[in-house]
């Protein structure tokens, strides 16, 4: 089991480049950002717009499935779950309401009864005189409309219940899939010189701009550091060829114990490690070293994706609307 292989969240892929990685990474950042907004308060053929379009987008840019495939996998049997469970799950509209005051029905119902059972009463006579008995008109549906639209036994699927499966399952594959595919076509430099160029007007607040992003680096730098030694540790245990039946419940307890306080030293290890790498090369504070990041310029391929992100957003608000 090779965890930088089969779990490769926020990692980089250097190799092919696509173009996808010539981006600018602030035109990438806008359209995560949009991909991340606008299924907010939008209707279920949007969101599933969205997520055709991601996987549109993985295609077109011919990223190989290796780096995906597995975690659409993942992702599909996750949403399709969440749709079949959410679909066969109750509405809460098929709950029988039992009305305080008797219907129409009901009244006829018991003076007929009242009637059979007192064919003697004159005032039952007197009724069954003046008034004649009353029939059920059945009106045939104007529409082709049904709020039902699937029954079988207990089993109900209705409008409400398969509208909010589809949205639920939707917004899991998005909000998963999109930051995924972003991080693998980004360097974690290209990410943080975008957000500083974005912020860049929060420094006239005061607000320590260069030291955030500087923490992100370092977050996104440290993030397959943490795989690797969880990987380390895989391997060492399945080395040693472990028996965890005869082990028992608590001596199990206690080596997985052993395991995490080892993972949490290493990783300390790698962090003073970091630390100790970035005082040696002069850096203390942003005014006394400076942070150089990767100089930006918009290209062309840029500009023509920044008017297809005011069409995305056109569209959203034109057909994507829930309301």
């Amino acid at each position: 089991m090779d965890l930088l292989r089969s779990l490769p969240l926020g990692l980089y892929l250097e190799q092919p480049v696509t173009w996808l990685h010539r981006l600018d990474p602030r035109v990438k950042l806008f359209w995560l950002g949009s991909f991340l907004l606008t299924p907010i308060l939008a209707n279920s053929y949007w969101r599933v717009g969205t997520a055709a379009m991601l996987f549109f987008i993985t295609i077109l840019a011919r990223i190989p499935a290796r780096a995906w495939r597995q975690q659409m996998g993942f992702l599909l049997l996750l949403s399709f779950m969440t749709l079949t469970i959410a679909t066969l799950s109750p509405d809460g509209l098929n709950v029988a309401i039992q009305p305080r005051r008797p219907t129409t029905a009901q009244i006829i119902e018991f003076a007929n009864k009242d009637r059979i059972a007192n064919p003697d009463n004159p005032d039952n006579a007197d009724n069954q005189a003046e008034s004649p008995e009353p029939t059920a008109i059945e009106l045939a549906q104007p529409t082709n409309y049904k709020y039902i639209l699937f029954k079988a036994g207990s089993i109900n699927i209705t409008r409400r219940s398969f509208d909010l499966g589809v949205r639920i399952s939707t917004l899991i594959f998005t909000y998963i899939y999109s930051p995924v595919i972003f991080l693998l076509v980004t360097a974690p430099e290209e990410i943080t010189a975008g957000l500083t160029s974005i912020a860049m007007p929060l420094k006239r607040l005061r607000i320590p701009v260069v030291e955030i992003t500087l923490t992100l680096t370092l977050a996104l730098r440290f993030f397959p550091l943490v795989l690797e030694e969880m990987q380390n540790l895989y391997r060492a245990i399945h080395t040693r060829a472990i028996n965890w039946k005869k082990l028992g419940i608590r001596r199990s307890i206690d080596v997985w114990l052993i395991l995490v306080e080892r993972l949490i030293n290493n990783l300390f290890i790698r962090a003073d490690q970091t630390a100790s790498s970035m005082k040696v090369r002069g850096f203390t504070t942003p005014n006394t070293h400076r942070v150089r990041w990767n100089f930006l310029k918009l290209k062309a391929r840029d500009y023509w994706l920044i008017g297809l992100l005011a069409v995305f957003w056109g569209l959203r608000f034109w057909i994507g609307n829930e309301f």
